[in-house]
């Protein structure tokens, strides 16, 4: 949904309460969890190392569940202390060119394993209110082997509004931005 000024948390929350009724805007859900991307969707991989030990570790999952991953200047997310539950909605709210465009997202899955590769995170899926469709994983990871503690992206899309299909090349610059701002919010919450 496009606004032409940032949107009240009133709006925010009569957008959020319609969202609970929507459906998601693709068919490939949990994709991000399997070996075998969806076709006809651009794909984007994004990874960064954090630092290494259980220190770095315990930081890298609370920072997903602080949802710090949108601590960008750019991007608001609606709400940050929405729980991290499959099923659970949000809104995001990227601010561009004067212009805010508030997107429905739908978490469709959660991460906790435990093995030689700790893993921790969730994705989200687009809802039919996103300029997008698709869905986006946000991982962290500790290979105990190496101890290395990373953060990891992964996303596939593709246009799902007029607007995004009409700017195609504008959305997919968001889209790296995102990506790496992301990092640097993940690599400034572990730091700490």
């Amino acid at each position: 949904m496009l606004f032409f000024s940032e949107p009240s948390e009133q709006q925010i929350n009569r957008f959020l309460e319609r969202a609970s009724s929507l459906g998601f805007s693709y068919s490939e859900l949990g994709a991000t969890d399997s070996a075998t991307l969806p076709p006809l969707f651009t794909v984007d991989r994004n990874r960064i190392q954090l630092g290494s030990g259980p220190l770095a570790w315990q930081r890298a999952v609370d920072a997903i569940r602080k949802w710090e991953m949108f601590n960008i200047p750019w991007v608001r997310l609606c709400w940050p202390t929405a729980p991290i539950t499959e099923g659970s909605n949000v809104a995001v709210i990227a601010h561009r060119i004067g212009l805010f465009w508030l997107n429905a997202c739908r978490v469709v899955y959660l991460i906790d394993e435990d093995g030689p590769t700790k893993r921790f995170g969730f994705a989200y899926g687009t809802l039919t209110e996103h300029a997008e469709s698709g869905e986006e994983r946000f991982l962290v990871e500790w290979n105990r082997e190496t101890d290395a503690v990373s953060y990891d992206l992964l996303a596939f899309s593709r246009p799902n509004q007029f607007l995004t299909r009409v700017g195609y090349p504008v959305a997919r610059r968001l889209q790296k931005q995102f990506a790496a701002d992301s990092k640097a919010a993940m690599v400034r919450a572990v730091a700490v």
